[in-house]
């Protein structure tokens, strides 16, 4: 963390992903008087989380819930401000190769999945869908990942084997090599691909009717010392957000999770309760710990 007492600037390294969330804040029509967010993390922010986790390497910005939840568990020392920026429905994230025959949720008991890290956070939404819309026995699955998680302390449940080295997840699925994969933006452009679940775009918005949320993939953070040194540049970030949001196009705000800890409490519980399912996480959580005096008294 950087400051300039000159001009009463401080200057935040932060991982922070372009999105139309986000957008007015990185490209300058949100601003601050008395912080700026230095953006200067990876294009792809979840190349960040890492470095963030485990060298400091950034001193905000967004993580993935699953990886925040991780991080709480092991003592790491980042506050959650109640601020996703971004999210989505994750049912089309299961795919297969129909070259090989057709694939139903409980088809995949007894089967290799893949999946790049078990413990993230697409993958997490996804089997809690498999498990709890579809009856799918996520311990009868072998998951197949590609990739360490971030947090060095994690390890991945028994039922998880390392792919060889080099051999990427997609590629595997198209190979035939594991039944199916989770997948978000990595799945295979390819008119053999099928989704796991039948009409998921249908069944994404039966299960919004009914469950009232929007999964929560990245959420913003701080590390714990500017919470307890400048609150007031924490309450500067979340207006910030908040405006960036407002600057928003409408229909994307319709795809995303809200702000404040109130309208988020179902998700953040949902993501508590299926990471300690899943073993991603080796206690529950509750959500109010989640924040500090600081950002849980933001709304």
């Amino acid at each position: 963390m950087a400051s300039d007492t000159a001009a009463s600037m401080t200057t935040l390294r932060t991982n922070l992903a372009e999105y139309p969330l986000t957008a007015a804040l990185r490209d300058g029509r949100v601003t601050s008087p008395i912080v700026t967010l230095d953006c200067c993390g990876p294009k792809a922010a979840n190349k960040g989380f890492k470095p963030m986790l485990r060298e400091h390497a950034y001193d905000c910005g967004e993580l993935a819930i699953v990886t925040y939840l991780q991080a709480k568990c092991y003592g790491k020392p980042w506050v959650l401000l109640p601020a996703p920026v971004l999210g989505r429905f994750q049912h089309h994230c299961a795919g297969y190769n129909s070259e090989f025959g057709d694939v139903s949720p409980k088809d995949i008991e007894g089967k290799e999945v893949g999946v790049r890290t078990y413990a993230q956070t697409t993958g997490l939404w996804v089997r809690g869908v498999l498990q709890h819309e579809y009856g799918v026995d996520l311990d009868k699955v072998t998951w197949i990942t590609s990739e360490d998680g971030h947090l060095a302390e994690y390890q991945d449940p028994p039922n998880c084997r390392r792919a060889l080295e080099g051999r990427k997840i997609p590629e595997m699925m198209m190979a035939g090599d594991v039944t199916a994969a989770l997948l978000g933006n990595e799945m295979p452009k390819d008119d053999r691909v099928r989704t796991l679940i039948p009409d998921p775009h249908k069944a994404a918005a039966e299960w919004f009717e009914r469950e009232g949320l929007i999964p929560i993939n990245h959420i913003f953070v701080v590390h714990e010392n500017i919470s307890r040194q400048r609150p007031d540049i924490v309450a500067e970030i979340y207006r910030m957000i908040c405006e960036s949001r407002a600057l928003a196009p409408v229909e994307a705000l319709k795809t995303q999770p809200p702000m404040g800890i109130e309208l988020n409490r179902k998700g953040l519980q949902l993501a508590i309760d299926w990471s300690f399912e899943q073993k991603v996480i080796p206690r529950k959580l509750s959500v109010d710990e989640l924040f500090d005096d600081v950002t849980g008294a933001l709304i």
